[in-house]
């Protein structure tokens, strides 16, 4: 366990990302991850209940040059897992058994915003939506993620 004091090994990655100061010492020891690092995404918010982030369009679209569509899934499934694996709690982690997107329209260039609602937050799975926005509030995509919540291995 890492004590509230000594930054952990990813605390300028945590910074960066946008992570909340209280969470640092969560994941001071593990970070938010490299595809989460080269995705660009960046936390607004983060709670069980609602996690808020964005995410270039530049540098994660298809040939076509529109935002590749397991872009937004790799938003949507990093918000709800977050939102789950807090909702877990300490000594408990989250495992994703089901993730699912509907693509409503395109984007080319900006910033998409993803926003994740709990539906669910049982003691044993979590249920998520996430809906990816452009900047003028346009529904982009809508997914839905479902995460098993189990206990950490005992040492």
């Amino acid at each position: 366990m890492m004590d509230n004091f000594t930054p952990g090994p990813f605390a300028a990655e945590l910074t960066a990302a946008g992570v909340p100061e209280h969470l640092h010492g969560w994941l001071g020891q593990f970070g938010i991850g490299a595809l989460v690092v080269k995705m660009g995404i960046r936390f607004l918010e983060m709670s069980p209940e609602r996690t808020v982030a964005t995410m270039p369009v530049e540098g994660n679209t298809q040939v076509a040059g529109i935002l590749h569509g397991g872009a937004h899934v790799v938003l949507a499934e990093t918000l709800g897992s977050f939102s789950a694996a807090m909702h877990a709690g300490p000594h408990r982690h989250a495992v994703g058994i089901e993730v699912s997107a509907t693509h409503h329209r395109s984007i080319a260039k900006g910033l998409v915003t993803g926003t994740c609602t709990a539906i669910h937050l049982g003691g044993t799975l979590a249920t998520h939506e996430i809906v990816m926005t452009d900047e003028h509030g346009h529904r982009l995509s809508t997914a839905r993620i479902t995460n098993m919540l189990r206990d950490n291995a005992r040492a």
